[in-house]
């Protein structure tokens, strides 16, 4: 028997998880913090007593919030991979505000990062204190006009240079600041003011500076057309963005698109000759 064989054949899971991301350093694993992803696999390796390679959808930041992050998991091992069981076996092991709502098999080649296509956050702003939401929502409390609010959103569509509203990131100093916006709106429920934003991907701290700018907006201390000065990348000396970055409590990764699978079309056969 070869160590192939003892190891058992190759399982690629595909698992939606949310999280509360509060007390966490974010997603992405780190040296000496704690972080959702670490909680993660530490549960796998226990259930499956062997190592496992997680990788989710993007990363997230210290205090924000998933309602759908997808990872996928691949792991080699000979126990009969059940995905309902596989998902309440990991549930049992991790803790409560880490929770796996869906695990599926995936094909061999599924990678939870490379097959995005886009990612949706959504950012709540409370207009009132709440006593249950707090670690939920931005509490802004002077009057925001949505309108103004909902004109400068509407100029994030489309494919603009974000470079005034990243951070700069150590892992990715060279990456594109461009970003294609598929869709981003502005909404009411309640005391609640909803944003949300799907884009191709996101940098560092991006969506977050974005609600910043928006609330500013809001607030009456910048016009609409400042924010679409700063896609330009053409902010005026007043616009100190990295200063109104919103805090992460209100951010949360929302869902996860994919391209649905190529479907193999079958050989007609050929028609017979008369």
């Amino acid at each position: 028997m070869t160590k192939r064989d003892r190891e058992g054949a190759l399982t690629v899971l595909r698992l939606t998880v949310e999280y509360d991301g509060t007390k966490y350093s974010g997603w992405q694993e780190q040296i000496n913090a704690r972080t959702v992803m670490a909680q993660l696999r530490h549960s796998a390796e226990e259930l499956f007593e062997a190592k496992v390679d997680i990788q989710g959808s993007g990363r997230t930041d210290a205090g924000v919030h998933a309602l759908a992050q997808v990872a996928h998991l691949r792991v080699r091992t000979t126990r009969p991979c059940n995905p309902e069981q596989i998902r309440r076996a990991l549930n049992d092991r991790l803790p409560s505000d880490v929770c796996v709502v869906e695990v599926e098999l995936a094909p061999p080649d599924f990678h939870a990062r490379h097959d995005a296509v886009s990612r949706t956050y959504l950012y709540q702003i409370s207009t009132r204190r709440t006593a249950f939401l707090k670690k939920y929502v931005w509490w802004v409390k002077e009057d925001l006009d949505i309108a103004a609010m909902s004109r400068a959103t509407a100029m994030l569509i489309g494919r603009h240079d974000f470079a005034a509203f990243r951070a700069l990131d150590p892992s990715r100093p060279d990456a594109s600041t461009v970003v294609v916006v598929q869709a981003a709106s502005i909404e009411t429920e309640g005391y609640l003011i909803l944003f949300r934003i799907s884009a191709s991907h996101y940098l560092w701290r991006m969506v977050r500076r974005i609600v910043g700018v928006l609330v500013k907006v809001g607030l009456g201390e910048l016009k609409p057309e400042d924010l679409l000065r700063a896609l330009e990348s053409k902010p005026s000396a007043q616009l100190d963005i990295a200063a109104w970055t919103a805090p992460s409590s209100g951010l949360f990764l929302e869902s996860v698109e994919y391209a649905p699978p190529k479907r193999v079309r079958k050989p007609t056969p050929a028609k017979q000759r008369r």
